[in-house]
């Protein structure tokens, strides 16, 4: 039965990369066009000189050999390929290693129908990354807290929360709100502890933020949570939320975060 599985894995593999290989032309890559071609897509050779690895290695790989390649050989040649994260994770599945660390700081666009889906909703929504970047929020959400006004490098909730005075000054109850969310993101972090941008936000926000950085040096153990849980609105109005988290494409960690109001609110 394992030799069967293996086999099919192997099979899958081929398909995977040929498939892929196919889809590529040599404008999609920066190479010169060299006419008609028997076969679409781009050729063996010219993929291993694209992915910095030997030919014979590739092709023994895509062949479905059994030869024993290293992740750093896996992720050139997924990167050749262009592949998306989604993409990536399966090759790393298919070739029996384990996937590469995802990349906290990712500012791509979110699907339209996503993006829909927020507009038509009555309540706060927007969307953030693994580094806490807000990528995409509906009208609801800028009212509250003007995303739009804000250079996309601000478009971040442990900065806000930490580092801009305005909406601390709308939170009555920032100590419980930062503590939690901060206790969040660190769990987040966890996800991927060594990612760059993830430590460039952090040593940021230690320089900009004196409470960011005493809390981040002694954990505390707050429930966790992805919300402003009180927030004073335009109206001057004390608002108070209860939040869902919806997750939006697994492999690059993305989630909506849904603000409703309050038990305690609406009684």
């Amino acid at each position: 039965m394992a030799g069967r599985s293996l086999d099919r894995t192997r099979s899958e593999l081929t398909e995977f990369l040929i498939h892929h290989r196919s889809k590529l032309t040599p404008a999609d890559v920066g190479l010169p066009s060299t006419g008609r071609r028997r076969t679409p897509g781009l050729r063996r050779e010219e993929l291993a000189t694209l992915a910095g690895v030997g030919l014979t290695w590739y092709t023994w790989f895509e062949q479905g050999r059994d030869i024993n390649v290293s992740e750093s050989f896996v992720l050139r040649v997924s990167k050749a390929l262009k592949l998306d994260d989604a993409e990536c994770c399966h090759l790393f599945l298919l070739a029996h290693r384990r996937p590469p660390p995802v990349e906290a700081y990712q500012w791509q666009e979110i699907p339209p129908l996503v993006q829909r889906l927020m507009d038509d909703m009555p309540r706060p929504a927007y969307v953030m990354n693994l580094r806490w970047d807000v990528i995409a929020w509906n009208a609801a959400a800028d009212a509250l807290l003007g995303f739009s006004d804000r250079e996309p490098g601000e478009r971040n909730m442990m900065r806000l929360l930490f580092a801009d005075p305005a909406l601390r000054r709308r939170l009555p109850d920032w100590r419980q709100d930062a503590a939690r969310l901060l206790a969040q993101f660190r769990c987040d972090l966890a996800a991927a502890p060594e990612d760059p941008a993830m430590q460039e936000l952090i040593e940021a926000l230690a320089k900009l933020a004196p409470d960011f950085r005493r809390w981040w040096e002694q954990p505390n153990h707050e429930a966790y949570r992805y919300g402003i849980g009180t927030l004073i609105d335009a109206d001057s109005v004390t608002q108070t939320y209860e939040h869902t988290t919806l997750l939006v494409d697994e492999h690059r960690h993305l989630r909506m975060v849904v603000y409703f109001p309050s038990s305690a609110s609406l009684g």
